[in-house]
């Protein structure tokens, strides 16, 4: 009998050491880090300007036009992947201060339809269309507020709001077109630009760590277009970024 009951106080011992440390006994910690893996589709909210349409001339040659009429200007979906660290301080059971500084690599790209060429002048398009591609090497310093729910077994759900601040490390290097005619510029962003988003995700717990899936959605604060007198600036009065991240955070 008493062999038994040591038996089932050693099996209550162990199962509760191991509730303990599911996840790593990380909820128990005041901080604690990890680190990130990101998949990011991004695309421009483009306002036109006011005469957009309107041909382009060359002011360097004695106004010659060097466009068509614009018939359309959108912003397909790029696709571009991030990694990152996580450093997360809890404030309270059900609210944590969150900070994922990431390194992205992206492309954003910008569709640009003219009409068939006509008298209005030459076209540089055969067909009509021509695509300009913003490459970024990013810096993100995201900050948020994460609010959980109540732990079910391994499995909570969060909702995280905040900001972030994202500095662009190759804006100056790939987009040096000095020596260009006005036909062949390319379109640039800001260095430096603010956003704001919003995430849900779920915390999965594993025996030594957490495991996190998260969907988030980021909005620049306002333009983050440089603007400049070429074909392709000019037409857009602001460009506003907006990202659709999928993450998997590992803490």
């Amino acid at each position: 009998m008493k062999k038994t009951l040591l038996i089932l106080l050693f099996s209550f011992i162990t199962f509760a050491l191991k509730a303990q440390n599911w996840g790593g006994g990380i909820d128990q910690q005041d901080f604690n880090w990890g680190f990130s893996f990101q998949y990011i589709a991004s695309e421009y909210k483009i306002i036109r300007s006011p005469n957009w349409r309107d041909v382009f001339l060359d002011y360097e040659q004695n106004n010659i036009p060097i466009t068509d009429q614009l018939n359309s200007i959108s912003s397909p979906l790029s696709a571009g992947f991030g990694i990152g660290f996580v450093v997360n301080l809890r404030l309270t059971k059900n609210v944590d201060l969150r900070s994922t500084p990431t390194l992205v690599f992206n492309d954003r790209l910008v569709d640009y339809q003219y009409a068939l060429p006509s008298v209005n002048g030459p076209s540089d398009f055969v067909d009509g269309k021509t695509q300009q591609k913003v490459s970024a090497t990013m810096v993100e310093f995201p900050l948020g507020i994460k609010l959980k729910s109540e732990r079910r077994k391994d499995f909570r759900a969060y909702l995280l709001l905040g900001a972030k601040y994202s500095m662009d490390l190759a804006s100056g290097k790939k987009a040096n077109d000095d020596d260009k005619a006005l036909i062949y510029k390319i379109l640039k962003n800001k260095r430096n630009f603010g956003s704001y988003e919003a995430a849900i995700g779920f915390d999965l717990y594993f025996e030594y760590f957490k495991m996190s899936p998260e969907l988030k959605v980021s909005h620049s604060f306002g333009d983050i277009l440089k603007h400049e007198n070429h074909p392709f600036a000019r037409p857009i009065e602001k460009a506003i970024l907006r990202n659709f991240t999928f993450s998997l955070f590992f803490e």
